[in-house]
């Protein structure tokens, strides 16, 4: 097909055709710069990126505009020869720690990191406390007074129960 296209005056056109469906990846941003290391490192630091727009998605993975201008943000600071921390501390002065996938460990961020465990460690004592309380109603429902066991040994024996006193609320609790 390329010779065809080559014998038309097209080979521009059909390389070009070709070279979408084989280099672009679905789920990842197509490059814009012709530097591949400059490119690889926008895209290194584009999937450590939060789009801010989006759920769950790197500014390497979103289309959407916002992503796309911070990937432009990135590649501009990093061809001026800003570090990628330069580059990660400016967006995160203007967007806040939200930007970033692994937000650092301070204060503000506290129970982000804490609150899985908090939540572990209250779960596990509540179901210890639910389980103690448990038992504790158990041992008591299952105490028989000794006239009722006294009763309980009659009935088993086959014969009848002796009459015993009606019980008064008092004597339940």
């Amino acid at each position: 097909m390329l010779a065809l296209a080559c014998a038309l005056g097209l080979a521009p056109v059909a390389q070009a055709a070709d070279a979408p469906a084989a280099a672009i990846d679905p789920g990842v941003a197509p490059a814009v710069v012709a530097d591949p290391a400059l490119e690889a490192d926008v895209m290194a630091l584009a999937h450590k990126l939060r789009c801010l727009v989006c759920q769950n998605q790197s500014i390497a993975e979103s289309n959407a505009p916002l992503a796309v201008d911070l990937r432009n943000q990135v590649r501009e600071q990093l061809a001026a020869g800003n570090s990628k921390d330069e580059v990660v501390d400016y967006l995160v002065a203007r967007y806040g720690d939200f930007v970033l996938y692994e937000p650092p460990f301070k204060a503000t961020t506290a129970l982000l990191w804490g609150g899985p465990l908090l939540l572990l460690l209250g779960g596990a004592g509540w179901l210890a406390y639910r389980l103690r309380r448990r038992q504790a109603e158990t041992a008591a429902a299952g105490a028989l007074s000794a006239a009722d066991r006294a009763r309980a040994r009659a009935l088993l024996a086959g014969g009848e129960a002796p009459a015993s006193p009606p019980e008064s609320p008092e004597s339940r609790s």
